[in-house]
Protein backbone atom coordinates (compact mmCIF):
# COMPACT_ATOMS: atom_id res chain seq x y z
CA UNK A 1 0.00 0.00 0.00
CA UNK A 2 1.21 3.49 -0.91
CA UNK A 3 -0.17 6.09 1.50
CA UNK A 4 -0.54 9.85 1.09
CA UNK A 5 -1.47 11.67 4.29
CA UNK A 6 -2.47 15.18 3.31
CA UNK A 7 -4.07 18.30 4.67
CA UNK A 8 -5.69 19.17 1.34
CA UNK A 9 -5.15 17.82 -2.19
CA UNK A 10 -6.86 20.53 -4.24
CA UNK A 11 -9.19 19.46 -7.02
CA UNK A 12 -11.61 22.40 -6.89
CA UNK A 13 -12.08 26.11 -6.35
CA UNK A 14 -15.07 28.31 -5.59
CA UNK A 15 -16.58 30.76 -8.06
CA UNK A 16 -19.63 32.77 -6.98
CA UNK A 17 -20.20 30.25 -4.19
CA UNK A 18 -20.16 27.28 -6.54
CA UNK A 19 -17.39 24.68 -6.32
CA UNK A 20 -15.68 24.08 -9.67
CA UNK A 21 -13.46 21.05 -10.45
CA UNK A 22 -9.78 21.82 -10.99
CA UNK A 23 -6.43 20.09 -11.17
CA UNK A 24 -5.12 18.49 -7.98
CA UNK A 25 -2.38 20.26 -6.03
CA UNK A 26 1.11 20.30 -7.52
CA UNK A 27 2.64 21.72 -4.35
CA UNK A 28 5.67 19.85 -3.04
CA UNK A 29 5.46 17.38 -5.93
CA UNK A 30 2.15 15.87 -4.79
CA UNK A 31 0.47 15.44 -8.17
CA UNK A 32 3.68 14.33 -9.89
CA UNK A 33 4.18 11.64 -7.24
CA UNK A 34 0.57 10.48 -7.50
CA UNK A 35 0.78 10.32 -11.30
CA UNK A 36 3.82 8.04 -11.08
CA UNK A 37 1.99 5.59 -8.84
CA UNK A 38 -1.46 5.77 -10.46
CA UNK A 39 -2.94 2.89 -12.45
CA UNK A 40 -4.71 3.95 -15.62
CA UNK A 41 -8.48 3.46 -15.34
CA UNK A 42 -8.37 3.11 -11.57
CA UNK A 43 -11.40 2.06 -9.59
CA UNK A 44 -11.69 4.48 -6.66
CA UNK A 45 -13.54 4.12 -3.35
CA UNK A 46 -14.31 7.26 -1.36
CA UNK A 47 -14.99 6.53 2.31
CA UNK A 48 -17.01 9.41 3.69
CA UNK A 49 -16.62 11.31 6.93
CA UNK A 50 -20.34 11.48 7.69
CA UNK A 51 -22.49 8.48 6.79
CA UNK A 52 -25.65 10.59 6.70
CA UNK A 53 -24.38 13.53 4.61
CA UNK A 54 -25.44 12.02 1.29
CA UNK A 55 -25.63 15.28 -0.65
CA UNK A 56 -22.17 16.41 0.48
CA UNK A 57 -20.70 12.97 -0.18
CA UNK A 58 -22.07 12.89 -3.71
CA UNK A 59 -20.72 16.39 -4.31
CA UNK A 60 -17.22 15.29 -3.26
CA UNK A 61 -17.45 12.30 -5.60
CA UNK A 62 -18.64 14.41 -8.53
CA UNK A 63 -15.87 16.98 -8.03
CA UNK A 64 -13.15 14.32 -7.85
CA UNK A 65 -14.65 12.39 -10.76
CA UNK A 66 -13.92 15.47 -12.88
CA UNK A 67 -10.74 16.66 -11.13
CA UNK A 68 -8.77 13.41 -11.30
CA UNK A 69 -8.92 13.01 -15.12
CA UNK A 70 -8.10 16.74 -15.42
CA UNK A 71 -4.96 15.89 -13.41
CA UNK A 72 -3.87 13.05 -15.66
CA UNK A 73 -5.35 10.38 -13.35
CA UNK A 74 -7.84 8.34 -15.34
CA UNK A 75 -10.59 6.50 -13.49
CA UNK A 76 -13.05 3.77 -14.42
CA UNK A 77 -15.43 4.65 -11.62
CA UNK A 78 -15.70 6.34 -8.22
CA UNK A 79 -17.85 4.75 -5.54
CA UNK A 80 -18.99 6.43 -2.33
CA UNK A 81 -19.16 4.47 0.90
CA UNK A 82 -21.60 6.08 3.32
CA UNK A 83 -24.86 5.18 5.06
CA UNK A 84 -26.45 4.19 1.75
CA UNK A 85 -23.66 1.76 0.87
CA UNK A 86 -22.11 0.41 4.08
CA UNK A 87 -20.91 -2.82 2.51
CA UNK A 88 -18.77 -1.14 -0.17
CA UNK A 89 -15.66 -1.63 1.97
CA UNK A 90 -16.22 -5.39 1.92
CA UNK A 91 -14.92 -5.32 -1.64
CA UNK A 92 -11.98 -3.00 -0.93
CA UNK A 93 -9.53 -5.38 -2.63
CA UNK A 94 -11.28 -4.70 -5.95
CA UNK A 95 -10.29 -1.02 -5.85
CA UNK A 96 -7.03 0.54 -6.99
CA UNK A 97 -7.32 3.63 -4.80
CA UNK A 98 -9.14 4.56 -1.60
CA UNK A 99 -9.79 8.15 -0.53
CA UNK A 100 -10.58 8.90 3.11
CA UNK A 101 -12.55 12.14 2.94
CA UNK A 102 -12.33 15.15 5.25
CA UNK A 103 -14.90 16.18 7.83
CA UNK A 104 -15.49 15.98 11.59
CA UNK A 105 -12.89 13.63 13.09
CA UNK A 106 -14.98 11.89 15.80
CA UNK A 107 -17.92 11.45 13.41
CA UNK A 108 -15.70 9.83 10.82
CA UNK A 109 -13.89 7.76 13.44
CA UNK A 110 -17.20 6.33 14.60
CA UNK A 111 -18.18 5.53 11.01
CA UNK A 112 -14.87 3.79 10.33
CA UNK A 113 -15.41 1.59 13.37
CA UNK A 114 -19.01 0.91 12.34
CA UNK A 115 -17.93 -0.52 8.97
CA UNK A 116 -14.85 -2.30 10.35
CA UNK A 117 -12.49 -0.36 8.10
CA UNK A 118 -9.39 -1.02 10.22
CA UNK A 119 -9.53 -4.76 9.60
CA UNK A 120 -10.62 -4.49 5.97
CA UNK A 121 -7.89 -2.07 4.92
CA UNK A 122 -5.01 -4.09 6.39
CA UNK A 123 -4.43 -6.09 3.23
CA UNK A 124 -5.33 -3.33 0.77
CA UNK A 125 -2.57 -3.16 -1.85
CA UNK A 126 -3.39 0.05 -3.73
CA UNK A 127 -3.08 3.80 -3.15
CA UNK A 128 -4.58 5.28 0.01
CA UNK A 129 -5.17 9.04 0.14
CA UNK A 130 -6.09 10.64 3.46
CA UNK A 131 -7.53 14.14 3.35
CA UNK A 132 -7.78 16.24 6.53
CA UNK A 133 -9.92 14.19 8.98
CA UNK A 134 -9.24 11.11 6.86
CA UNK A 135 -5.53 11.66 7.46
CA UNK A 136 -6.03 12.17 11.19
CA UNK A 137 -8.01 8.95 11.53
CA UNK A 138 -5.17 6.96 9.92
CA UNK A 139 -3.20 7.19 13.18
CA UNK A 140 -2.84 4.34 15.62
CA UNK A 141 -4.07 6.74 18.27
CA UNK A 142 -6.01 9.67 16.84
CA UNK A 143 -5.79 13.11 18.40
CA UNK A 144 -9.28 14.53 17.80
CA UNK A 145 -8.35 18.18 18.26
CA UNK A 146 -11.46 20.02 19.54
CA UNK A 147 -13.14 21.71 16.59
CA UNK A 148 -16.75 22.62 17.36
CA UNK A 149 -17.97 25.06 19.97
CA UNK A 150 -18.23 23.40 23.36
CA UNK A 151 -16.00 20.43 22.56
CA UNK A 152 -12.99 21.72 24.51
CA UNK A 153 -15.21 22.29 27.57
CA UNK A 154 -17.12 19.01 27.40
CA UNK A 155 -15.79 16.47 29.94
CA UNK A 156 -17.37 13.71 27.83
CA UNK A 157 -15.51 14.71 24.67
CA UNK A 158 -12.80 12.15 23.84
CA UNK A 159 -9.65 13.76 22.48
CA UNK A 160 -7.84 10.47 21.87
CA UNK A 161 -9.49 7.73 19.85
CA UNK A 162 -8.46 4.39 18.34
CA UNK A 163 -7.60 4.87 14.66
CA UNK A 164 -6.83 2.74 11.61
CA UNK A 165 -3.26 2.07 12.72
CA UNK A 166 -1.73 2.93 9.35
CA UNK A 167 0.74 5.31 11.01
CA UNK A 168 1.80 6.30 14.50
CA UNK A 169 1.86 9.96 13.45
CA UNK A 170 -0.80 12.24 14.90
CA UNK A 171 -1.34 14.84 12.19
CA UNK A 172 -3.14 18.19 12.40
CA UNK A 173 -4.25 19.60 9.01
CA UNK A 174 -5.00 23.14 7.80
CA UNK A 175 -2.41 24.68 10.14
CA UNK A 176 -2.32 27.94 8.15
CA UNK A 177 -6.04 28.48 8.85
CA UNK A 178 -6.29 27.14 12.40
CA UNK A 179 -3.09 28.28 14.15
CA UNK A 180 -4.68 31.53 15.32
CA UNK A 181 -8.19 30.17 15.97
CA UNK A 182 -10.12 30.83 19.17
CA UNK A 183 -12.39 28.05 20.47
CA UNK A 184 -14.56 28.30 23.59
CA UNK A 185 -12.73 31.51 24.50
CA UNK A 186 -9.31 29.83 24.34
CA UNK A 187 -6.51 29.85 21.79
CA UNK A 188 -6.89 26.54 19.93
CA UNK A 189 -3.19 25.75 19.82
CA UNK A 190 -1.53 27.61 22.70
CA UNK A 191 -4.23 26.89 25.31
CA UNK A 192 -5.60 23.55 24.12
CA UNK A 193 -3.37 21.62 21.73
CA UNK A 194 -0.05 22.54 23.37
CA UNK A 195 -1.38 21.25 26.68
CA UNK A 196 -2.54 18.03 25.04
CA UNK A 197 0.93 17.54 23.55
CA UNK A 198 2.56 16.89 26.94
CA UNK A 199 4.20 13.49 26.61
CA UNK A 200 3.13 13.29 22.95
CA UNK A 201 3.96 14.77 19.57
CA UNK A 202 1.75 16.12 16.81
CA UNK A 203 2.64 17.20 13.28
CA UNK A 204 0.83 20.30 11.99
CA UNK A 205 0.56 20.52 8.20
CA UNK A 206 -0.51 23.54 6.16
CA UNK A 207 -2.45 22.77 2.98
CA UNK A 208 -0.11 21.49 0.29
CA UNK A 209 2.14 19.51 2.64
CA UNK A 210 1.87 15.75 3.05
CA UNK A 211 3.45 12.55 4.33
CA UNK A 212 4.18 9.70 1.92
CA UNK A 213 4.45 6.15 3.25
CA UNK A 214 5.97 3.72 0.77
CA UNK A 215 7.97 0.52 1.29
CA UNK A 216 7.65 1.02 5.07
CA UNK A 217 9.42 4.39 4.80
CA UNK A 218 7.71 7.64 5.81
CA UNK A 219 8.75 10.90 4.14
CA UNK A 220 7.50 14.43 4.78
CA UNK A 221 7.09 16.89 1.93
CA UNK A 222 6.57 20.62 2.47
CA UNK A 223 6.15 23.00 5.37
CA UNK A 224 5.42 21.26 8.68
CA UNK A 225 5.62 21.84 12.43
CA UNK A 226 6.28 19.46 15.30
CA UNK A 227 4.30 20.14 18.48
CA UNK A 228 5.53 18.26 21.54
CA UNK A 229 5.57 18.83 25.30
CA UNK A 230 3.93 22.23 24.94
CA UNK A 231 6.32 23.65 22.36
CA UNK A 232 6.35 24.01 18.57
CA UNK A 233 9.17 24.07 16.04
CA UNK A 234 9.26 24.00 12.28
CA UNK A 235 10.77 20.78 10.94
CA UNK A 236 10.34 21.18 7.18
CA UNK A 237 9.93 24.02 4.70
CA UNK A 238 8.10 24.46 1.37
CA UNK A 239 9.50 22.39 -1.50
CA UNK A 240 11.65 20.42 0.93
CA UNK A 241 11.43 16.84 2.17
CA UNK A 242 12.23 15.49 5.61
Amino acid sequence: MIVYLSSHIGGSFKRDGIRIPAELSRENGFLESLQKNWISGSKVLIVSADAEAAERNDSIRDIFAAAFPMSGLSTERMTVCDGRNLTAVNDIAEYDAVILAGGHVPTQNKFFRRIGLKEKIKNFDGILIGISAGTMNCAETVYAQPELEGESMDPEYQRFLPGLGITKLMILPHYQDLKDDILDGKRLFEDITYMDSCGREFYALPDGSYFLIENEETKLFGEAYRIADGAVRQVCWMEERY
